[in-house]
């Protein structure tokens, strides 16, 4: 997937200006990416809209101007975006109590070696950014990548519509699973085909 470049980014002023019409159409396309992995994981995959609407509430947020800083915002989040060959998301730990998330945080170390892609009969191990892994609690928030282990748009298709691709976490405090079929599995056939 092709990277966002800083002649692709509007300034943040006018940015503000557009955001009111362009909001709703990256909030649509978020949530045809939403995937909830039983009641406490939400994936949200990524592709080239997502990281530049991402890019653009950054550089809004925190009112960025010189260009190196602008670089910075870029290069972070250029790293969401799928390698050919895989699907990348971003990866909510929710719960609604704080208390309980801050302690299922600290129940759910070692979550980056119990979450899968299972493709037919074979699973694939997620890839985590290990600069978010600690020893004593996991991030509410984690980028994560799901290697395809070849698969092509045309057999993830295929595979989705048999209902035979989901995202597995088999954590002992923490078991979901979750097909890619539908709205979400047409739209990451997308960003294969893109590859």
């Amino acid at each position: 997937m092709k990277p966002i470049t800083l002649k692709e980014l509007l300034p943040w002023r006018q940015y503000e200006i557009l955001r009111p019409r362009l909001r709703p159409l990256f909030i649509a396309e978020k949530e045809r990416r939403r995937l909830a992995v039983g009641e406490h994981l939400t994936l949200l995959f990524e592709n080239g809209q997502t990281v530049w609407y991402q890019i653009e509430e950054m550089i809004r947020a925190e009112r960025i101007e010189a260009e190196d800083a602008l670089r910075h915002e870029i290069d972070t989040y250029n790293e969401l975006l799928p390698r050919p060959g895989e699907l990348t998301a971003t990866m909510l730990v929710e719960y609604a109590d704080a208390k309980e998330r801050d302690a299922a945080l600290r129940e759910l170390v070692g979550l980056e070696r119990r979450l899968w892609i299972a493709i037919g009969g074979r699973r694939e191990p997620a890839r985590f950014d290990h600069r978010q892994i600690a020893t004593d609690r996991i991030s509410a928030v984690q980028f994560v990548r799901f290697p395809l282990g070849g698969l092509d748009a045309a057999e993830f298709h295929d595979h989705a519509a048999a209902g035979k691709i989901a995202i597995e976490a088999d954590h002992p405090r923490l078991t979901a699973r979750a097909l890619i079929q539908g709205t979400i599995a047409h739209a990451l056939e997308g960003d294969l085909i893109g590859d």
